[in-house]
């Protein structure tokens, strides 16, 4: 048991930015990214014992990630929570480039779970082929969904002052 808990320490710890970066897009409350992020992690030691090697090991991370980040929302949904605010802004406003930045989040993070999951993975440079083995989705699924998406992203306008 002590060589499997050590093997799964170096796993989580070589792929702990994958972890929180799908916690990011699953929520702007750093408290709840943390919740997210040992929600993961208890899924992924679940999981441990019987992950097969059959795919990477960053796949099976993205792919155990996403479906824990998916079904919390889920959850979350059905029981109406009221999403909280982020507090802290990481962007400077007088900076264009971080302009672009913050409202492309926005957008991004006003995107259905799957799409935001999808797009994460884009985003990532990942192939349609590994973001189809993450998702569970056909390369082919994933090429129509990322076009929508963009189109969707293009055609939403920033709340707070209307333009697109």
């Amino acid at each position: 048991m002590e060589q499997q808990e050590k093997e799964f320490t170096e796993l989580v710890a070589a792929h702990k930015s994958t972890i929180y970066s799908v916690c990011l897009m699953f929520s702007k409350d750093e408290d709840e990214v943390e919740d997210l992020f040992q929600d993961v992690l208890i899924s992924l030691w679940r999981g441990y014992a019987s992950f097969r090697a059959e795919s990477k090991p960053s796949t099976w991370i993205w792919r155990v990630s996403l479906n824990t980040c998916l079904n919390l929302e889920r959850k979350r949904k059905r029981r109406a929570a009221a999403q909280l605010a982020l507090e802290n802004d990481y962007f400077d406003a007088r900076d264009e480039d971080s302009r672009q930045i913050r409202q492309l989040h926005e957008r991004i993070s006003r995107l259905r779970p799957f799409d935001r999951a999808i797009v994460l993975l884009w985003l990532e440079n990942m192939s349609y082929e590994e973001i189809a083995a993450i998702v569970g989705i056909t390369p082919k699924n994933v090429s129509v969904r990322l076009y929508r998406i963009k189109e969707e992203l293009k055609r939403m306008s920033n709340p707070e002052t209307n333009e697109k």
